[in-house]
């Protein structure tokens, strides 16, 4: 994954407003990277470009060899469905879903017949993998806060992504839950071969990652 000079604009009437300036940034497959800074910094918002949630004012984003920045609507969300995994602080799981359910909800839209009838085992396997093989038919409010995180980690890697992106993953959960899923997401960055990108105020999850960044007023340089 790469950015270069990726620079993203509000304006809104009279008023112009700078999110992104000039970020440059290259992330090998399978690296682990966290993304800190303070409030309002940007964070979520260049986790959003990478992700091609939001589209830049200007600059390149590249996954596998393509620009993510020339495709139209329909093709980032083939890109978004098939080779980003999302993890967001609230878990987004479907309430009158049961735990299998909520994982393969992200395969419903996968043209790709063999991996979609592969799915369900690759579901229970990797469920089991996060100890969650006795909740397969729970719903999520019959989950703690770390057990529904824990499945939405697992959707996010469902459709076997390159790319793995946590906006404050472990913001809702206690500490003990909390270094479960920074451990948990660790192991399965390695296991899975996926990249992962991390943003984060928790500086004892970002110092667990191969590398960590701050973006500081809409510009990211490497950690002092």
């Amino acid at each position: 994954m790469k950015l270069s000079n990726v620079a993203l604009r509000y304006d809104s009437g009279e008023e112009s407003v700078n999110v992104l300036k000039g970020v440059s940034l290259e992330v090998a497959r399978g690296e682990s990277l966290a993304i800190i800074g303070p409030s309002g910094s940007g964070k979520s918002t260049l986790l959003n470009v990478i992700g091609t949630l939001d589209r830049p004012s200007s600059g390149e984003v590249m996954l596998a060899g393509q620009d993510l920045t020339r495709l139209n609507d329909a093709q980032l969300a083939a890109v978004r469905n098939r080779q980003i995994g999302f993890i967001f602080q609230a878990h987004h799981l479907l309430p009158q879903c049961s735990v299998l359910e909520n994982v393969l909800v992200p395969t419903l839209a996968n043209n790709d017949s063999t991996l979609r009838m592969d799915a369900p085992k690759r579901a229970e396997r990797l469920l089991k993998r996060v100890g969650l093989e006795a909740r397969l038919g729970h719903r999520p409010g019959q989950l703690s806060g770390g057990e529904r995180q824990r499945v939405a980690v697992v959707r996010a890697l469902i459709n076997q992504p390159q790319l793995l992106l946590a906006d404050e993953p472990t913001g809702a959960l206690d500490r003990a839950s909390s270094e479960q899923l920074a451990q948990l997401l660790l192991e399965l960055n390695r296991e899975e071969k996926v990249t992962l990108i991390v943003v984060t105020h928790a500086l004892d999850l970002a110092q667990k990652m191969g590398r960590v960044m701050e973006l500081k007023d809409g510009v990211l340089s490497a950690r002092a």
